[in-house]
């Protein structure tokens, strides 16, 4: 199996706070991986590592085979999509002007943003009325589906999606698991979802990384984890489940 992320004995810290020390980490392409963990146990900044928001103290991270530097950042990021929880949408643009806001900054011609965005719109299954509403008059579940089309625009080889559900309802949530689900099968494109929910991991993922305190403390199947977790964190994790 090709590996879309790969970090290596990477350390970071954020202030005097030691988040990573020699932590070691590969993500398999053409799957769903999920990053699960407590807040404050460094699920978000691994995202930041891996799209250049952030880089390590010592350690490297790859990307696509090429290491993440100041040099190559542009070129990588336009390969990667990235959604946050609430959308972060822009409120004076509307959904489509938000969908296409980094197509247009890099000259995409105009009929292929709107076959783009009619064809993403289609896919997670947001009206095609809605295009031109602004983020305040769309409903939360609309707003995550915009920031999902955002987030494809570009036909990304790789997802990260932070926390992108927890502030959505059960119904809305459920629908659009759902939708990522479908939407990794259609695409094979390679996602990373991070969240403190493990029963939402389980749902969605093929494989699942446990971080407690910036350490990886089980990655394997979710099959794995239910039937043999690593240790008593695991296992509490589990039962929260229940």
């Amino acid at each position: 199996m090709k590996n879309t992320v790969e970090l290596k004995d990477v350390c970071k810290s954020l202030g005097s706070k030691e988040v990573f020390r020699d932590l070691n980490l590969v993500i398999p392409a053409d799957i769903i991986t999920a990053i699960v963990g407590e807040s404050g146990s460094g699920k978000t900044t691994l995202l930041s590592l891996i799209n250049g928001v952030g880089f390590a103290d010592s350690g490297s991270t790859y990307v696509f085979g090429e290491p993440v530097t100041s040099e190559n950042l542009l070129q990588t990021q336009r390969r990667i999509g990235y959604a946050v929880q609430g959308a972060g949408l822009f409120p004076h643009l509307t959904a489509e002007e938000n969908i296409s806001i980094v197509a247009r900054s890099i000259g995409m011609s105009s009929d292929l943003i709107k076959k783009r965005v009619r064809a993403l719109s289609e896919l997670v299954q947001l009206d095609q009325e809605l295009l031109e509403n602004f983020p305040h008059a769309l409903s939360g579940g609309q707003q995550q589906r915009v920031g999902l089309c955002r987030a494809m625009m570009l036909n990304p080889s790789l997802i990260l999606l932070d926390e992108p559900f927890s502030s959505l309802d059960p119904i809305t949530r459920n629908a659009l698991h759902s939708e990522i689900i479908e939407l990794q099968k259609a695409t094979s494109v390679t996602i990373v979802i991070v969240t403190h929910d493990i029963s939402e991991a389980m749902k969605l993922s093929q494989r699942i990384v446990v971080l407690k305190d910036g350490a990886i403390v089980q990655e394997d199947s979710p099959e794995s984890i239910t039937s043999q977790p690593a240790n008593q964190y695991v296992t509490d994790l589990l039962e929260a489940m229940s």
